[in-house]
């Protein structure tokens, strides 16, 4: 039987080996395993951290045929953000402290542990696989956003106006002292690039909704009255993994690296608006709130419609503010520069409709 020592850190997937994979499969429980081998692969395409599959080949004992590893980027600009944002601490105490808390489907951790000097980190969780990641580019049906919206729910509603989220100093948000002023100065280093950048993608309403935005930017950033909950930050199709086959788990939430303070309805808005089609969101979209207030419900929180739609209507900037700040601070790719100018499009189409900047005067 092995022991169950404490791994220790490994944060680079070139330094894994199978003495390493077999600690951390002791230390999560499975006691009588040992590795012969394995086979490493990158899954995906995350712009601040990195995720490798290890394939495990067993010598003796049992346990999962695969792990994944999350680990910070090896793209400088990129590892950089997560740094200075605290991307990666955020993530690693999420999953150890807060997690165990909340009802949200997310994968188990088997291992996680960050060096808060260097920021090296890493977490070995449980592999969804075959489950697909959903399609950011391509957005996705009413009823894949039902799933969404229920697992949206199942996050809020646990810690809905709990006092003591207070007390978990690694969760940012508006209300935190330099929190608003902080997002300010990323609003207002990025937007005059990202308008250069992408000057020959965007639309002429694209760049005056930004502009507009801009000009009430502070306003935006001001904390709203209401309860507060565990919000996740990043809540789209691409941290979503949708399990299609029989038994399944519908739906995982993944990359936990800015959790917040906050406000639940704008985690469902950023999500409408950047993961469906305008035609469809605006057709589905009533509805849709309708599913997460019904879950909502069952954790004993009282949401009325009107309150949700005028928060949901308050936050419909969230994508194109998102994709204005993020796609100046994290290295550029081509499928990246895409993404966002999907976000940024669906949710500038969203505020328009929804008439957001009203609320912003």
């Amino acid at each position: 039987m092995g022991e169950q020592r404490t791994p220790k850190l490994v944060g680079s997937p070139s330094a894994i080996d199978a003495a390493y994979l077999t600690a951390v499969l002791h230390y999560a429980g499975f006691r009588d395993a040992r590795l012969a081998g394995f086979q490493a692969s990158n899954i995906g395409t995350g712009q601040v951290g990195q995720n490798v599959r290890f394939t495990l080949d067993y010598a003796a004992g049992t346990g999962p045929a695969t792990l994944v590893g999350k680990f910070a980027s090896d793209d400088p600009a990129s590892r950089q953000t997560g740094i200075a944002l605290q991307n990666y601490l955020k993530e690693v105490r999420f999953y150890r402290e807060l997690a165990p808390t909340l009802r949200v489907r997310i994968p188990a951790l088997y291992f996680g542990e960050i060096d808060e000097d260097t920021h090296e980190f890493l977490l070995m969780m449980e592999d969804m696989a075959p489950a697909e990641q959903g399609d950011q580019l391509g957005g996705c049906s009413a009823d894949d956003a039902a799933l969404a919206l229920e697992q949206a729910a199942h996050l809020h509603g646990p810690r809905w106006g709990d006092e003591a989220l207070k007390g978990y100093d690694f969760l940012g948000g508006l209300d935190e002292a330099g929190g608003a002023a902080a997002t300010l100065g990323l609003w207002d280093t990025a937007m005059d690039a990202y308008l250069e950048r992408y000057a020959d993608r965007l639309s002429s309403d694209d760049v005056a909704m930004t502009r507009a935005l801009g000009a009430r930017f502070s306003r935006y950033l001001t904390p709203e009255p209401g309860p507060r909950t565990v919000t996740h930050g990043d809540f789209r199709l691409d941290n979503m993994l949708f399990g299609r086959a029989p038994g399944a788990t519908p739906l995982t939430i993944v990359d936990w690296q800015s959790p917040a303070l906050g406000v639940g309805p704008a985690d469902v808005a950023y999500f409408m608006g950047t993961s469906l089609e305008p035609g469809l969101r605006g057709q589905e979209e009533r509805a849709l709130l309708r599913v997460y207030r019904d879950v909502l419900k069952s954790y004993g929180v009282t949401l009325t419609e009107d309150a949700l739609w005028l928060a949901y209507r308050r936050a419909s900037f969230a994508g194109l503010v998102m994709a204005v700040v993020a796609s100046m601070i994290v290295g550029q790719t081509d499928r990246g520069d895409t993404m966002f100018m999907a976000m940024a499009q669906r949710s500038a189409v969203m505020a328009r409709e929804l008439e957001g900047l009203k609320l912003l005067a």
